[in-house]
C-alpha cells in the first residue's frame, strides 16, 4: 500500500527544495540507519559489477543501509547485494509503476522487505525530467556517494553535481585508462577519493566480522549444485568466485577449486 511519509527527514534539508510529499512502500525504520548511496552506469563492466557486489554486501554486514535508484546495472547490483531488507530504492515514477519493468521482481522484493520512496504521485509515468529529482533524493539521503562506473557527461554526472553542492564525500572505483572516464576525471580533478581497499573503506562505518556469506557460499559449492541452482541462490557470488578462479563450471555443475 502506498502511503505518504509523515516524518521529517533531516538529510533532505540539503536538497534545493524539500519535497512537498514523499510517498513510500515498506519499512521506514531504514531511514534512521547510516546510509550510503551507490550509483553508476546501466551497462558497467564486469570489474565494476564484481567490486560493487562486494562493497554492498560488506557495508550491509556492518549495518549500513544501501540507497540507489532501482535502475538496471549498478543500481540493481547494489540493491540485491545489500539484501532486500537493508536497502532503500528511490523511484523516478509513481509507486504504482515498477520501472524499469526488467527490475520488477527486484522492486517488489524491496517493497516487501526494504523501502521504496518517490516524490511522484501514483500514476506519474517515467519521464526524463523526473530522474534528476530522483537522483537528488538518492544523494541527499546518504552521508557518502559511491560512483561505481560513469562516462563523461552521463546521467550519473548529475548525481555528482548534487553531491558536490551538498558537501558529500564522493568515492569511486579505480578504473583503467579508457574505462569509466567520468570517474577517472573526478579523481584527476581531486573531486573524489578512490576505494583501493574494500575492507579499509568499510571499516570506517562499522566493525568488520568474518564474512559468513562467503563461507556459506563455499560450503554450498562443495555440494556440487548445478549452475542454474547456484545462480538462483547466490547470483552475485557465482559471478565473483568464477572470475577469481575459486570455482569453475563443469558439465553444468559448480566445482570448487
Amino acid at each position: 500500500m502506498i502511503k505518504v511519509l509523515d516524518q521529517h527527514i533531516q538529510e533532505l534539508d540539503l536538497m534545493k527544495k524539500y519535497p512537498k510529499d514523499i510517498f513510500y512502500i515498506g519499512n521506514t525504520n531504514l531511514l534512521s540507519k547510516r546510509k550510503i548511496s551507490i550509483v553508476g552506469s546501466r551497462t558497467p563492466n564486469q570489474y565494476a559489477r564484481q567490486i560493487i557486489s562486494q562493497i554492498s554486501t560488506k557495508l550491509s554486514n556492518v549495518g549500513v543501509c544501501i540507497v540507489s535508484g532501482g535502475a538496471m546495472g549498478i543500481d540493481a547490483i547494489a540493491h540485491k547485494n545489500a539484501g532486500y531488507n537493508n536497502t532503500i530504492m528511490v523511484a523516478g515514477t509513481g509507486l504504482d509503476k515498477r520501472y524499469p519493468a526488467v527490475n520488477k521482481n527486484i522492486i517488489e522484493k524491496i517493497e516487501e522487505q526494504g523501502l521504496v520512496l518517490s516524490q511522484f504521485k501514483a500514476g506519474v509515468p517515467s519521464n526524463r525530467w523526473n530522474f534528476p529529482l530522483r537522483n537528488e533524493l538518492v544523494v541527499a539521503l546518504s552521508e557518502v556517494l559511491i560512483v561505481a562506473y560513469a562516462d563523461i557527461d552521463s546521467g550519473t554526472s548529475r548525481s555528482v553535481e548534487y553531491a558536490l553542492k551538498m558537501g558529500k564525500e564522493i568515492y569511486v572505483l579505480p578504473h583503467r585508462i579508457g574505462e569509466s572516464d567520468g570517474t577517472n576525471k573526478l579523481l584527476a580533478d581531486g573531486k573524489a577519493k578512490a576505494i583501493y581497499d574494500i575492507d579499509k573503506f568499510v571499516a570506517q562505518f562499522g566493525d568488520i566480522k568474518s564474512d559468513e556469506i562467503k563461507d556459506k557460499f563455499l560450503e554450498y559449492c562443495k555440494t556440487n549444485p548445478t549452475y542454474d541452482e547456484a545462480m538462483v541462490k547466490y547470483p552475485a557470488k557465482v559471478f565473483e568466485y568464477e572470475l577469481s578462479g575459486k570455482i569453475e563450471v563443469k558439465d553444468g555443475k559448480i566445482i570448487t577449486i
